[in-house]
Parts: C-alpha cells; structure tokens; sequence
C-alpha cells in the first residue's frame, strides 16, 4: 500500500486553496487523491506541513515525526525554503546542506522522495527581484540531488504558465485553487501518473492601479512586515491538519 506524508510550508499546507468550510486543500490533497486513483487502489495520506515554516523547522521536527509513522511512509515530499528567501541575509548554501541532509536521511530510511520547487511569486512581490535570484540559486542547487538520490524532482519554479497572477491569491504570495491544481498535475505526471496540467484561459493581466497596489501593501504587506518585526509567524500556534495516517479511498 502506498503511504504518502507530505512536509513543507504554506505552498505544501495547501494555503490558498480554501474550500467552503474553511479547510485548505491544496496539491498536496489532490496529489494524494490522484494516486489512489490512478492505482485504483485506497491509500494512506499524512500531510504535515505548517504555514510559516522555516527549512531547518520543516527537515528536523517534521521530517522525525514523518519518519516516525506507522507504519513507515512509502513516499515523502519535500518543498521547503521559501520563508527563508524573504528573510534578510538569508544562506542558500545552509538550505542546499539542509535538504541535503534530510534526503540522506530519507534514503538510509528506505522512504522515496518526491523533491519539489516551489512556485515563483517574484513578478509582482515588492523585492521580486532578490525572491528570483534566490529561488533560481537553491532550485539548481537542489537539482542534482535528483539523480544522486535517485528521487523525483519536480520543478515548479520554471513553469512559466503558473508565474501568471491569475494562478495566485490576492496576497500574491500563495497559490490559488487554480494554482495548486497545477502543481498537482505536474507532480502526478512526473510520478508516473501521466494528468494534464490545469490551464486557466489566457487573457491580459489586470492593470496595476495606484489604489489596488495601496489597498495590497496595507492588508498584506504591513501584516507581514508588523509580524516579523515582532519576531512571529503565521504559523505560531498551528498543528498539522493531517498528523497521522488517513485513508484516501480510490
């Protein structure tokens, strides 16, 4: 039997995906029910991911309790690094020696990984700039660890279809439902699940007003600014939502 345990931030949580009563569903879920039903068969689905996370957070206390299941997971994904890209002075060598030494981890433990890049926000985040050159970095860093590891790598930041605003919410920082059903269907091909990336029609992006990019920064930028300067997180206080092994049927 298949047993998938997913561990990240936001973008794995699901963040962004909401469904009427208020839940988060995200790529993760719709991977998860993709595979159950693409082998036709009930699976086990453990989702630990928690908005905010940093990456040392995400391959130490998540990875021990995702290596600590029971039964052991067959399938483990790995996306994480995103909050530390926004964070002055921020290390990419420590993030590519950390998700290195989680994917060690993972193979001495006989537990297969799916490696993902996170989505590229950049074109319309204030310091987009710096978020690019920084993702660019960790995702060719982390790229060879594909064939050392013999894992799957998934490389969302380079999908250029899901750079356009309208796979992205209002905080334009997380996806929207439109945006992780496409994550959800590059992973579920690269896993041998072969599903056709969810398309959105084309259309010209809506136009930066001086009172849209104000309304932005006041209800997203200042709360995001207000809470690092406080040293919190969005995160504090949260559990995982998925803690242990549930059953997706096929």
């Amino acid at each position: 039997m298949t047993r998938y345990v997913a561990i990240g931030d936001s973008f794995t949580e699901g963040l962004g995906d909401t469904m009427p009563d208020g839940t988060q569903r995200g790529w993760a879920d719709l991977v998860a029910a993709g595979l159950a039903s693409g082998k036709k068969q009930t699976i086990q689905y453990a989702n630990l991911a928690i908005r905010g996370r940093l990456l040392e957070q995400i391959v130490t206390e998540q990875l021990d309790a995702a290596l600590s299941l029971d039964p052991k997971p067959t399938l483990l994904s790995l996306n994480g690094g995103g909050n530390d890209m926004m964070r002055p002075g921020s290390d990419m060598s420590r993030l590519v020696t950390l998700t290195e030494r989680a994917l060690r981890r993972c193979a001495d433990a006989g537990v297969r990984v799916l490696l993902l890049s996170g989505a590229d926000p950049s074109e319309r985040l204030p310091f987009g700039s710096m978020m690019r050159r920084r993702g660019e970095m960790l995702t060719e860093s982390i790229r060879p660890f594909a064939d050392r590891f013999d894992l799957t790598f998934v490389d969302v930041f380079h999908d250029r279809e899901i750079r356009r605003g309208a796979y992205w919410s209002p905080d334009r920082l997380h996806l929207n439902a439109a945006g992780h059903r496409r994550v959800a269907g590059l992973v579920l091909t690269a896993l041998g699940h072969p599903t056709e990336a969810h398309v959105i029609d084309s259309g010209l992006e809506a136009p930066r007003r001086v009172l849209t990019e104000a309304r932005y920064y006041r209800e997203h930028v200042l709360p995001w600014v207000t809470r690092r300067l406080r040293g919190r997180s969005s995160g504090d206080g949260r559990a995982a939502k998925y803690p242990d092994w549930t059953t997706v049927p096929a």
